[in-house]
């Protein structure tokens, strides 16, 4: 079953309702609209991209954390494939939920270093041949945009800098950091612009 961006927003009230949810919601919206802003651009320049997708996939990228599983990525990335599954949608829907957090389709490419890459996890062998296939374009979109998002758009430089406030530097820091700027250039190469253009708000979130 396909996922509209109207169905991913009303899975989205729906755990609004429970006002400690109002952080990741708050962030997985602001993630959807701004893909919706990149992937209009994009359509723009001639482009194929699927817009109501990549606004659908950006609001439910984060929805395994209406459990409130704590521990790093992996509690919330199969929660949520597991409950978009659960639910009727298809593959290309529910995949965001683990694809979302690794870069590079490497499951050591990520932001922080809390027993995501242990190999004790019974979901370790799982994600890393999951992620491997190449990401969609409005896959990579929601990667972007999940590292430029808050509950507001911010640069990936700042975001950089509130990741490393809450998760600390640790060895696969660098490595993300470099993934997640040429992530930034592969998108402004493709829109022939800094795709910064495209957000003038980021001016008053700095």
């Amino acid at each position: 079953m396909k996922l509209t961006s109207d169905d991913a927003i009303k899975l989205l009230n729906i755990d609004k309702q429970n006002k400690k949810n109002d952080g990741w919601i708050n962030h997985s919206i602001c993630v959807g609209n701004s893909a919706l802003k990149i992937a209009t651009a994009l359509k723009k320049r001639g482009i194929a991209v699927n817009i109501d997708k990549v606004v659908a996939l950006g609001y439910v990228h984060d929805i395994g954390k209406r459990f409130h599983e704590q521990g790093g990525v992996f509690p919330h990335a199969i929660n949520g494939y597991e409950y978009l599954k659960k639910l009727g949608y298809d593959e290309e829907y529910a995949g965001i939920c683990i694809k979302h957090s690794f870069l590079n389709n490497d499951i050591d490419c990520i932001s922080n270093d809390r027993d995501e890459t242990d190999r004790s996890n019974p979901n370790y062998n799982f994600f890393k041949q999951y992620i491997k296939e190449e990401y969609s374009l409005e896959e990579k979109i929601i990667n972007l945009c999940d590292l430029m998002c808050t509950t507001k758009t911010l640069t990936i430089e700042k975001r950089m800098i509130d990741l490393l406030l809450r998760h600390g530097i640790h060895k696969k820091t660098y490595y993300h950091i470099v993934e997640t700027v040429k992530l930034k250039e592969y998108f402004d190469n493709l829109l022939g612009y800094n795709l910064y253009d495209l957000f003038p708000e980021i001016k008053e979130n700095l």
